[in-house]
């Protein structure tokens, strides 16, 4: 957003000056916009949107704004960049391992981007993870390609040669 508000206040007034705004007109808006972010609020914003953006501002200058994280995932939604991450990508002749309910399941990446699993081919390690368990898995997820945050992946790769 735009500059943080340059008076420091208490929490106490920053809750009491937020639960006023709805009430303020449209000129008391744009004047304490002025004051508080040191700038002009755009033309054609409407009135319910300055209230938005000041609560915001000056709840953020007393209580924390984005986490820079968040802030980052936000930068990359404007710049139209992907927020998922890169599907692994396996290069032919490599072998996935994984153990399910006491089985291992071996899969085979082919020459032609598919994937064999029992000498059936799949077009996805979603399909092959869903033919394996009935359920819908994310398949790079099931062979631990792929981990959730604060997990490590847990599948063995292996190339072409049978080696890790």
């Amino acid at each position: 957003m735009g500059p943080r508000p340059h008076k420091r206040r208490s929490a106490e007034e920053v809750r009491a000056i937020v639960a006023d705004l709805p009430e303020l007109s449209r000129e008391d808006l744009i004047t304490l916009w002025r004051r508080e972010l040191k700038d002009h609020p755009p033309r054609k914003m409407s009135r319910e949107m300055m209230v938005r953006i000041l609560a915001w501002e000056m709840q953020a200058a007393v209580f924390g704004g984005l986490k820079t994280a968040t802030r980052k995932k936000l930068e990359r939604i404007v710049s139209g960049a992907s927020l998922r991450p890169p599907a692994p990508s396996l290069t032919p002749g490599a072998r996935l391992v994984r153990e399910w309910n006491g089985e291992t399941h071996v899969v085979d990446a082919s020459e032609d981007g598919n994937f064999v699993w029992k000498e059936t081919r799949y077009a996805s390690l979603s399909a092959v993870a869903r033919a394996i368990t009935g359920a819908r898995w994310s398949g790079p997820r099931f062979f631990g390609l792929v981990a959730r945050k604060g997990d490590h992946a847990s599948g063995s790769i292996q190339n072409g040669d049978g080696h890790p």
